[in-house]
């Protein structure tokens, strides 16, 4: 039992927080792209992700292991993220710190997801059964290649303050 929950419940728990985390997380990455804060999705994201993080350690485990790290990397980056967003409202350098860490928590979260759909999942599980053949590593650098790239353009695109003075003229 943990938090009162059986441990398929809490299971159920930490999934569903980590997909609404990755749903959450690609839509505030979109909408770097087009220099969005989305301040409600930023909310939704930071909050899932974190707690999704959070509940990892909540798992009966033998030691520290490899999920361990990435989640400590993970909540890492989500403080930084959060802190650039609420407490430095993306001013200066805070917009990288927050482009940064959003995508590489996203980043560690789809890892996990794909770890996770070639353990659980047949068909992923009959190409790659030990994580150590080619599909699997194939399937890790595709997503790997695809956040370097989504990263190094929201690093590019992502200046809320040119939108936020765009909308303030177009107000008038």
């Amino acid at each position: 039992m943990i938090f009162g929950l059986s441990l398929s419940a809490f299971t159920t728990l930490h999934v569903i927080l980590s997909l609404i985390a990755m749903l959450a997380g690609v839509v505030v990455m979109i909408g770097m792209l087009v220099s969005l804060r989305l301040g409600f999705w930023a909310g939704l994201f930071l909050a899932t992700a974190i707690l999704a993080s959070a509940t990892g350690y909540l798992f009966p485990a033998p030691g520290l292991l490899p999920s361990h790290i990435v989640g400590a990397i993970s909540l890492l980056a989500l403080v930084i993220a959060a802190f650039a967003f609420y407490g430095g409202r993306l001013r200066g350098p805070r917009r990288w710190f927050y482009v940064v860490g959003v995508v590489l928590a996203v980043y560690l979260d789809v890892f996990v997801g794909v770890i996770q759909a070639f353990q659980k999942l047949a068909f992923f599980h009959a190409l790659a059964p030990t994580q150590t053949e080619a599909p699997f590593a194939i399937v890790q650098l595709a997503v790997l290649a695809i956040f370097l790239a989504w990263g190094f353009f929201a690093l590019r695109c992502f200046v809320p303050e040119r939108n936020a003075a765009r909308f303030a003229t177009a107000a008038h």
